[in-house]
């Protein structure tokens, strides 16, 4: 394995299960130490145990990425403890409500989505830039969804989430693309993770006859794709978003 992360801090949201633990372990297999943001103590503590018994630098602090003041502390928390950040990856999200029509949600249900998924993404990037902008170096990726750019039916909130990080990407990157910052969005199909196992049957069926190749992306593929764009090696890369889809993305 490379080592493109050595003696580098990396920031993982939602960091302790699913797609940010999936990342952490692959960003600290190539030298990173990470730092799990993440909700729950005792989840972020055995993703942290996990790493660290893997012969892996980790760290945690408890988060809830809708709360800006959580996102402050955190922030100056792991500055204090390395003195700078050079990668951020927001993986914290939710699902929200599913199977539903338009409709039917109700606004409190689509408030929460909002602000989880991109409210959560907005404070998470406000942040993280004001921390790299000191050293004019930084690499930030939102997780999107290929659901921001096409829609599932029966998800309104989760699709309109996700669309607006898309729109947060282009934006920021465009105004940060003269700085060492790259700003960029992942946006996966289908993800083989414990979130999409819990939702409806009919919905994750509907989801994957969309894919060309009739399967669930991995955690491995999304790692290292997500690795690669973090890198210093994708030093030209800002303001997009990048798909994962097994050919389901069109434009």
């Amino acid at each position: 394995m490379s080592s493109r992360f050595e003696n580098q801090v990396a920031v993982i949201t939602g960091g302790a299960n699913g797609l940010g633990k999936a990342i952490g372990i692959r960003i600290a297999s190539e030298g990173g130490r990470i730092v799990i943001f993440d909700r729950i103590e005792d989840d972020c503590r055995l993703a942290a145990e996990e790493l660290i018994s893997k012969g892996y630098q980790a760290s945690f602090e408890c988060v809830d990425v809708s709360k800006e003041s959580d996102i402050e502390a955190a922030i100056s928390n792991t500055l204090q403890k390395f003195d700078n950040i050079d990668v951020v990856v927001n993986c914290a999200g939710i699902v929200g409500p599913t199977s539903i029509q338009t409709a039917d949600i109700v606004a409190e249900d689509f408030d929460q989505t909002i602000a989880v998924n991109l409210r959560g993404s907005f404070l998470v990037l406000k942040h993280a830039l004001q921390a790299m902008t000191k050293r004019d170096y930084g690499r930030i990726l939102l997780i999107a969804s290929i659901a921001g750019k096409e829609g599932n039916a029966g998800m309104c909130a989760y699709s309109t989430s996700k669309a607006g990080v898309i729109g947060l990407v282009k934006s920021a990157g465009k105004e940060y693309a003269e700085t060492g910052i790259t700003i960029n969005a992942l946006a996966p199909a289908v993800v083989k993770t414990a979130m999409v196992e819990s939702m409806p049957p009919e919905q994750v069926k509907y989801m994957t006859e969309k894919i060309p190749m009739q399967r669930l992306c991995t955690l491995e593929e999304v790692a290292s794709t997500a690795a690669w764009i973090v890198s210093p090696e994708a030093s030209f890369n800002t303001a997009s978003t990048f798909d994962l889809s097994g050919g389901r993305a069109t434009y």
